[in-house]
């Protein structure tokens, strides 16, 4: 896995910077109850997506968390005295005390099962009844936009990914949590080309190919013999799902 603490300078400028940031705020919020008062995001990273969150709401209070401390330092530079470094699956905060939590670019990075379940749970857990729990899901497979990168990579080992919709969904029902829509955004800027792709190779981006095995090495130089190194191929689109604690007068719809 990636060290965060190491990508927090470059992160923003490799994601996709603001045009991804504002595509991923606006669904979000399309899915966060107008009346909503408070908002944690968890895995906020930079506060490049959290930052807009509260731009686009000047009602909403909005708190960023974080494990790694060169991401919470440049969030925090971003929305200062809203940002807490801690631990996703320990958050440091009552029950009930939050109308919307959101985990953008989390779950697919959480080693197993268990992590994702614990995440979900404290998500469910500092929810106040009638919140919303929203989070990306299925990011690994977003990457695939079927070009001639994915077909050289194609039969690469995988890592089992964590935030398969089917899951999340399942432990966002252990936790008390029912589905409350979805929405999806472009990621701009991630579209891969074959130039970057080696670049991330060498840089152990794809976790089951570590830098200089032979494997890798034989997947990089087979795209090194792709035409149009530089150029992008089609950007991902990233898929969130929203969940809602039931409130008192809380009423399951009917199964079709």
């Amino acid at each position: 896995m990636l060290d965060y603490d190491k990508e927090a300078d470059a992160y923003d400028a490799t994601r996709g910077g603001e045009p991804r940031a504002a595509a991923a705020a606006e669904a979000v919020l399309g899915l966060v109850p107008q009346n909503a008062r408070s908002l944690l995001d968890v895995a906020c990273g930079t506060g490049i997506v959290t930052r807009r969150l509260t731009e686009a709401r000047p009602g909403l209070r909005v708190t960023g968390l974080d494990a790694a401390p060169a991401m919470t330092r440049a969030a925090a530079a971003r929305l200062p005295g809203a940002i807490v470094l801690a631990d996703s699956r320990q958050l440091p905060f009552p029950d009930g005390v939050f109308d919307a939590v959101t985990t953008v670019w989390l779950l697919h990075l959480v080693e197993g099962p268990a992590d994702a379940g614990a995440i979900i749970a404290e998500c469910a857990r500092v929810l106040r009844p009638g919140g919303v729990y929203i989070t990306t899901v299925d990011k690994a497979a977003a990457h695939d936009v079927g070009s001639d990168i994915d077909a050289v990579l194609a039969p690469r080992p995988r890592r089992p990914a964590q935030d398969h919709r089917d899951d999340i969904r399942t432990y966002a029902a252990e936790h008390g949590l029912h589905p409350a829509g979805t929405a999806t955004f472009r990621g701009h800027g991630q579209g891969r080309s074959p130039r970057s792709t080696v670049v991330d190779l060498h840089r152990g981006w794809f976790t089951m190919l570590p830098p200089g095995e032979p494997l890798t090495e034989r997947f990089a130089a087979e795209l090194e013999l792709l035409p149009d190194q530089e150029r992008p191929r089609a950007d991902p689109e990233f898929t969130i799902l929203a969940f809602r604690k039931p409130s008192a007068d809380f009423r399951q719809p009917p199964a079709e």
